[in-house]
Formats: structure tokens, C-alpha cells, sequence
């Protein structure tokens, strides 16, 4: 019967969690008897109608106690709600040892000698910042070497039941339970087998390991470490925003793939600030050059851009309208358009690849702190998916590891790849079709709101401007409008992806999380960064000019959007920041909608309260790394148009890391352990982005901002003494004879102030006026201002690229002191298995009873038929 809480039993003496009087209460982590400790626990609903189900359980436990687990199951009636029933599994020595075996799991077998010479200089200055010693390095550094069952004398074994941690032991039962069957049919030759799919018929509701403590407060045995409660008393709490992660206490809770992520996002938030802090000074730096801005003058004079008629930007509903309207938007765009921002655009083009090769080198020092070296042939040879190995019915030999194994005909594999693919475009160019459906509203949209302020008797159009007020509205509406459509559409998308994934059925768990992580990005790609490529890139670049503009779908009466006198660099700085806030916004927000675990007065038991948890299932760290990478997409490739991203990244990232941590720790489920030795796919991403962002800065400098256009005309067309910008405006204006429009050109109202005397109109561009006989085509001063464009590009790209790849020759992936570190265990590995080897010899040669040398060199092979010999004398 189940033991009370205040029931105590005797329990064998040991550590870590096992007095020697235990008592069984019901935050207890062990079986009834107090000594096995539950490594997984099994939930199910018993439907005595469904005999399929019972069945199912039936066999897979009694396989489950072939190979050799212990199983111990809580009745119904036990449990907090009455009808749940909990399987409670325990892995003894034998079957941990003979998986350790097979997975080749590293254990110590010695403590590390090697002297630590790193010093870190003027160490006391980060003393606020750090944790004490026992929460950072919770465990001493060993020498490891895989796990050898034949061998077990050889490694530092002091007891048995704790010479495994929970996080290998769980990580070992679930290798087990993803690979036991549970039917077999009638031919015999194909089980149904694996965990996975009997939680995805029902047969069971959950499948966890156990959390050591509730996270609130240490468990009640002194002896018990309550990893959890350190975790998130110095890591979860968002007051500890300021010191560093203990992340070795975080890989050896929840193992290596969840440790490598807090690594990399608290060292992505680390090279931030330096990003960060260059944005703002940037950006100060427009704000204190906003005096200085000789061409927004102009604009808002009345003697210049107030007598500056401009032609409609729209037909009919538009009028005809003076520049200074635009005064208050072309200081704002100076706030972002300026000679910083080609620095900027120069400096976040270096800091990518620094921040790549700093974290090739911190990724190397967790690989052989965390003993991943050698980590990625285990993970492509050994570990197989479970569904790989259902689905495959074929087999073939394997030449590394000479066994048969399943495998996946290539007709097959490219009839799925084909598929997979087609699908992944069909959804791409449903984002198109969106995007494009988009920029029609847009169009639309601008028409009616500038119609709407005609009929609109409270608005005075000599007073407020009849062209800003629709650009404001169309420009917020349509971001608002796209970035709904990127929600609705990646939550559409998430599901086909895991779908034709699953399809293709990947080899190995590495292969899944990688085809998945291109699909899941391309078509991310495309669905955040579409509308920002479209304002920076197409938008006033194709409109014509007046007489002969240019329509979208050629004939529709939906003409293309023109920028503003002040570029079309503020619309894009607009866009930006929507989309980019808004998805940080959404993120946090369905974070504070989780439902939150309140402290139970009555406190049930540990697997229940478990149970009670989210699960974090296996793409949990997938949608994580999805996240950060498309907002480092934001911030690299479209910096130049909005300086202060990195900041806004920054305060988004401090958060997101206790966030992160808070969920996990409090929220969710215990992971089962699993190791990473990089950050996989993702780091290929990153490189692949870093290159693209220097192309797309270089482009939005010279197409997207006025810099270069400034620039020509300063050195180039300025017709005054003085090196400075008056003049400009004037000079950047083509002139337009408004009576050449057509009939469906012309507004259908005019403004008061508009006269018979105004026979002229001007718009942006760099065309010949209508008295001469080039009239309407480009001057010189487009074909100047095109070429500077063009070298600027050339020249901004490979001063960058080579900078690059200097930066990136110069910075090894490996520190030094690592791979002689690696070089070294190595060796000491390699010396302490022979001398282990050659003392082993001698044992068995002492306990032999006659003088008769009857060893043979077939004892220890590494050694020749003299050296034994001589080992035998």
C-alpha cells in the first residue's frame, strides 16, 4: 500500500538524496521504498472501454520490464483528480551501465590535473556580477572517456545510484522508451514501437522525467541538492538580470542542447551592447546635427518650399500641394539619414563578423568544457530516429559500424524531397500574393484618405497638410495590416512545416531539427522581411513621372507610390519598428497569458504536480532560436535606415533571457536531457545573414537614403562658393508643365491658394524640363548621381568584405590553450587506459598459481609477444 506522509522507513546510507532514514513524503522522488529513485515518470487514463489501449500499455510495460526497467504504478484513486494513473520507472546499474555503453557516454575516470592559467585582469571589477562559486561549477572538472561496461573498474565509481546524474540517467530511459515496442504484427516482421506515437494515439497523456524540488523553496531533505530552487533563485528571477547565467549548473540539469542555447543568447545580448551603445551615439548624433540641416530649411521656408508647388501623388483625388508640408517629416528623417549612418551601416557590417567568430571561439571552449569534442559522429552514427527505424522496413550493411540498418530507398527520398519542396514554395508565394495584396491597399487606400479629407468640412487643406495625414494613415494602417498577415500566416505555416517534415522522415534527430529549421526559415524570411525589402528597395523606384506614370498591373488605375521629398528612409524606419516591436510585444504577451502555477497550499505529489506542468516538447528550443534569429535579421540587415535597433534588441534580449529561464524553470515539464555540440543549423544562417546584411546596407545607403544625392550635389552641382547644402531642394526638383497632364490625371479640386498663375509642378527626379528638347528624360545629374551609387556600393562592400575576412583569418575558431587542452587529455586518456591495461595484466598474472607464463599477447593487444613476456617475468 502507498506509504503517508508521515511514514518513515528504513533506507541505505548514501548521498545525494538518500538518508538513511528517508521519509516517503509526497514531494518524494523515489519509489515506496525510498531507495530507487524515478527516473521517468508514465501518465494514462484508463478507458476500460478502449481494450486497444489497454493492450498496448499491457505489452509496452511488460517489454519495458524485459530489457530490464523497474516499474512501480500510483492507482487512480491515489491521485489528486481521481482518475489519472502514474507508471513510475526506475533504471537500475545493469541497464544504465549497458546504454551508457551504447551511447558512449563520457564519465570521469580521473580528476583534472591540468593547471587553469587563465586569469582574467582586474577580476574584482565583475565581482557584482557573479555567482558564488558552488552555483557556477556545481560539480569538480574531470578527465572523461566514453563509458565502457567491461571496464567499469576503471572509472571513478564511488556508488553506483549516483554515479549517473538524473539528467543522463532520463536521458538514457528515454532512449529506451522511444525504441520499445508495443505491437508486433501478424507477419512478425514490423513492431510498432516508441513512446512518441503512443502519446499521440492516447494510449498514454505524458511522458516526463521529474523536477528534484519545487522551485520555491529547497526540498525538505538537507541532503538533496534542489537544483531546481538554485536555478531559480540565481537565474530565473528577473532581478538577476545583471549577473551571469551559471550555465554549467543549467547543462547539468537540463542538459548540453538547452545549456549551448543560454550560452549563445546571453552571449548574442553580451555583443549587443557594444552594437547598442555605437546606434546611439549615432543616432545623438543626428539629433545634435538637427540645426545643421540645411535642405529641411529649405523645405520649411515659406520663401522656398512654401512657394514650391508639387504635382499630385495621386490622380484625381490628389491636389496639387506646397512643400513645407512636409517640414516636420524631413527633420525627422534627418534623425536617421546622416553621415553616421553610412558608419553605422560600416561598423554593424564588422561587428557580425566578429560577433561569428567569438562565438566559434566560445562555442569550442563549452565543447570541451562540456566534453562535446567528438560529440557529432555519436550523434549521426548512433542515435537514430525512432520513426526512421519504424518507417524504413528496408536494410543494408553499414560500413562503419558493419550492421544492418534501416534506410530509405532514394527514389523514395527524392519523390519526398520534391514534394517537401513544391510545398514550401506554394507557401512562399502566398506571402507574395500578400505582400502584393498589401501594396494594392496601400495604393487604394492613400486615394480615399486624401478624398475623405477634401469632403471633410472641419479640415482647413490651407492650414493642414492634405498630403501627410493620408501618408501617416496609409503608411501605419498598411504595416499594422502586413504584420497581422505575418501572424495569421506563421501560425498557418508552423504545422504545414511540421507536417513535410515529418514526410521526408530525416535519419537522425540532428537531420530533423536542420530540414526543419530551413523550411521554418525561409519562410520566415520571407514573410518579416518581404514589406521592409518592398519600401526599401521597390517603392519610388518605378512610379514614371508626371504624363506618364507607371501603374500597378499596367492598366489598373492604381498608380505607384512615390517617396517623399525627404526619401522614403523614414517610411522604412516606420515599417521596421512595427513589425520588429509588434513581434517582440506579441511574444512577451502570450508569455504573460500562460497560465500561471501558484503556490498549492495542499501540496499533492511530485509527479503530479508535474504532470500538472506544460510539456516542452522536443522543438521547444527550435521556436526559441527562430525568434532571436529573425530579430538579428532586423538589426543587420536593415540597420542603416534605424540606428537604434541594437538598443531596442538589447532591452528585448535582458528580458527574454530571464523570461526564458522563468518558463522553464517554473513552468515547464523537465526536458529530457540531450546533448549539442553547436547550435546546429542556425550558425550557417547567421553567416548566411551577416553576408546579405552588408549587400542590403550598401543599397539602402545609395538607393533608399538622400546621402549619395547629397553628396554629388555638394562637390559636384552646388552653384555658390560655399561647401554646404543651400540650394539643394531646388536642385533636386524636376519641373513638370501642368497642362500637359491628361484628363484623368488632373485633380478634380484645387486648393485655395492655387491661381492661374501657377502653370509649373514639381516631383522628385533628376529630368530635363518641358523647354527643352530632351525634355522628360534623365540629365546628366541622374547619370552622375547612378554612378556614385554603384562605386559606393563596390567600394562599401569590399572594404567590408575584406575587413571580414581579415577579422575572421586573424580570430581562430579554437583558442589556443583549448586545443592544447584537448591535444592533451587526449593523450592523458590514451596513457591512463594502457597503464590501467598493463596493472589489469599483472592482477590476472599475479593471481595465477603455477610459474607457467600462460598469458598471451591476445590479452592486450597494444602490446607485442615480447613486451608481454617481459611483462610476464
Amino acid at each position: 500500500s502507498r506509504l503517508d506522509g508521515d511514514q518513515w522507513i528504513e533506507g541505505e546510507k548514501g548521498s545525494a538524496c538518500r538518508p538513511g532514514l528517508y521519509s516517503q513524503d509526497k514531494d518524494s522522488v523515489f519509489f515506496r521504498d525510498g531507495v530507487r529513485r524515478i527516473d521517468f515518470v508514465l501518465s494514462y487514463i484508463d478507458d476500460k472501454d478502449d481494450q486497444r489501449k489497454q493492450e498496448r500499455r499491457r505489452v509496452y510495460e511488460s517489454n519495458l520490464q524485459k530489457v530490464g526497467l523497474e516499474l512501480e504504478t500510483e492507482d487512480k484513486t491515489e491521485s489528486e483528480d481521481g482518475k489519472t494513473y502514474f507508471v513510475k520507472i526506475h533504471a537500475p546499474w545493469e541497464v544504465l551501465a549497458t546504454y551508457a555503453d551504447v551511447l558512449k557516454i563520457k564519465v570521469p575516470f580521473k580528476v583534472n590535473d591540468i593547471p587553469d592559467n587563465s586569469e582574467i585582469p582586474m577580476n574584482w571589477l565583475s565581482t557584482p556580477f557573479r555567482l558564488p562559486e558552488h552555483i557556477m561549477n556545481p560539480e569538480p572538472d574531470y578527465f572523461t572517456a566514453p563509458f565502457n561496461k567491461s571496464k567499469s573498474d576503471f572509472f571513478l565509481i564511488e556508488d553506483k545510484e549516483t554515479f549517473f546524474p538524473p539528467s543522463t540517467r532520463n536521458r538514457i530511459v528515454y532512449y529506451i522508451l522511444a525504441r520499445c515496442p508495443y505491437f508486433k504484427d501478424e507477419c512478425g516482421d514490423r513492431d510498432k514501437k516508441g513512446i512518441k506515437r503512443l502519446l499521440n494515439n492516447g494510449t498514454y497523456t505524458a511522458a516526463f522525467p521529474l523536477h528534484d524540488s519545487r522551485y520555491w523553496t529547497k526540498s525538505k531533505d538537507p541532503n538533496c541538492e534542489s537544483e531546481r530552487f538554485n536555478l531559480y533563485k540565481y537565474w530565473a528571477k528577473f532581478f538577476c538580470f545583471f549577473k551571469e547565467q551559471p550555465l554549467n549548473l543549467v547543462r547539468k540539469y537540463y542538459g548540453e542542447k538547452i545549456g549551448i542555447y543560454f550560452a549563445w543568447l546571453g552571449f548574442y545580448t553580451e555583443m549587443l551592447f557594444f552594437a547598442a551603445v555605437v546606434g546611439t551615439i549615432c543616432f545623438v548624433y543626428g539629433f545634435l546635427t538637427y540645426d545643421d540641416n540645411e535642405w529641411s530649411k529649405e523645405i520649411c521656408s515659406e520663401e522656398i518650399g512654401g512657394n514650391i508647388v508639387m504635382c499630385p501623388l495621386c490622380d484625381q483625388k490628389c491636389t496639387y500641394w506646397r512643400l513645407n508640408i512636409t517640414c516636420n517629416s524631413s527633420w525627422q528623417s534627418h534623425l536617421f539619414d546622416n553621415v553616421a549612418t553610412v558608419f553605422f551601416a560600416i561598423f554593424m557590417g564588422i561587428w557580425v563578423t566578429l560577433f561569428l567568430e567569438f562565438w566559434k571561439r566560445r562555442q569550442a571552449r563549452l565543447e570541451y568544457e562540456w566534453d562535446l569534442v567528438d560529440f557529432e559522429e555519436e550523434q549521426q552514427q548512433l542515435q537514430l530516429r525512432p520513426e526512421y527505424e519504424t518507417k524504413c522496413t528496408n536494410r543494408k550493411l553499414n560500413r562503419i559500424t558493419q550492421e544492418m540498418e534501416p534506410y530509405l530507398p532514394i527514389t523514395s527520398k527524392c519523390a519526398r524531397i520534391c514534394l517537401s519542396g513544391a510545398t514550401v514554395l506554394l507557401w512562399i508565394s502566398l506571402i507574395i500574393a500578400c505582400i502584393i495584396g498589401v501594396i494594392a491597399y496601400r495604393l487604394a487606400v492613400y486615394a480615399s484618405f486624401a478624398s475623405i479629407m477634401k469632403n471633410n468640412t472641419a479640415t482647413n487643406l490651407d492650414v493642414v497638410a492634405p498630403y501627410v495625414t493620408p501618408q501617416l494613415a496609409t503608411s501605419v494602417t498598411a504595416s499594422c495590416i502586413n504584420f497581422v498577415i505575418i501572424m495569421i500566416l506563421n501560425l498557418l505555416y508552423e504545422r504545414v512545416a511540421i507536417k513535410i517534415t515529418d514526410m521526408e522522415i530525416p535519419k537522425t534527430h540532428l537531420e530533423y531539427e536542420n530540414k526543419l529549421t530551413v523550411k521554418m526559415f525561409l519562410f520566415q524570411f520571407v514573410n518579416y522581411y518581404s514589406s521592409c525589402f518592398y519600401v526599401a528597395f521597390f517603392k519610388g523606384k518605378f512610379v514614371g513621372y508626371p504624363g506618364n506614370y507607371t501603374y500597378m498591373f499596367g492598366s489598373s488605375k492604381l498608380r505607384n507610390e512615390e517617396c517623399e521629398p525627404g526619401g522614403c528612409l523614414i517610411e522604412l524606419t516606420t515599417q521596421l519598428v512595427i513589425v520588429m516591436t509588434g513581434k517582440q510585444v506579441w511574444v512577451q504577451a502570450s508569455t504573460c497569458t500562460r497560465k500561471a502555477r501558484s503556490h498549492p497550499e495542499s501540496l499533492y505529489s511530485r509527479w503530479e504536480q508535474d504532470y500538472d506542468l506544460q510539456g516542452f516538447g522536443q522543438l521547444g528550443l527550435f521556436y526559441e532560436y527562430l525568434e532571436m534569429v529573425i530579430q538579428f535579421g532586423f538589426i543587420t540587415l536593415f540597420v542603416a535606415s534605424f540606428p537604434l535597433a541594437p538598443l531596442l534588441a538589447l532591452i528585448n534580449n535582458i528580458i527574454e533571457v530571464r523570461v526564458d529561464a522563468w518558463k522553464l524553470t517554473t513552468q515547464f515539464r523537465r526536458p529530457v536531457a540531450a546533448k549539442a555540440h553547436s547550435i546546429g543549423a542556425w550558425e550557417e544562417i547567421l553567416g548566411g545573414m551577416a553576408v546579405l546584411s552588408v549587400v542590403t546596407n550598401a543599397f539602402i545607403v545609395a538607393f533608399t537614403s538622400d546621402m549619395i544625392p547629397r553628396l554629388v550635389y555638394m562637390y559636384a552641382y552646388r552653384t555658390h562658393d560655399e561647401l554646404n547644402m543651400k540650394g539643394y531642394i531646388n536642385n533636386s526638383l524636376s519641373v513638370f508643365n501642368i497642362s500637359q497632364f491628361t484628363l484623368e490625371e488632373r485633380p478634380e479640386e484645387y486648393p485655395s491658394w492655387f491661381n492661374s498663375s501657377i502653370t509649373t509642378c514639381r516631383y522628385r527626379d533628376y529630368r530635363y524640363p518641358p523647354d527643352d528638347k530632351k525634355r522628360y528624360e534623365h540629365n546628366m545629374q541622374f547619370w552622375h548621381i547612378l554612378a556614385a551609387k554603384l562605386a559606393f556600393i563596390i567600394i562599401m562592400e569590399h572594404v567590408v568584405f575584406m575587413v571580414k575576412f581579415f577579422v575572421a583569418w586573424m580570430i581562430p575558431d579554437v583558442p589556443s590553450d583549448v586545443r592544447a587542452r584537448v591535444k592533451r587529455e587526449r593523450y592523458l586518456v590514451q596513457e591512463y587506459l594502457h597503464n590501467y591495461e598493463v596493472e589489469k595484466l599483472k592482477i590476472q598474472l599475479s593471481q595465477n598459481s603455477n610459474n607457467e607464463c600462460t598469458c598471451t599477447p591476445m590479452i592486450y593487444p597494444s602490446l607485442s609477444k615480447h613486451e608481454v613476456l617481459s611483462e610476464c617475468l
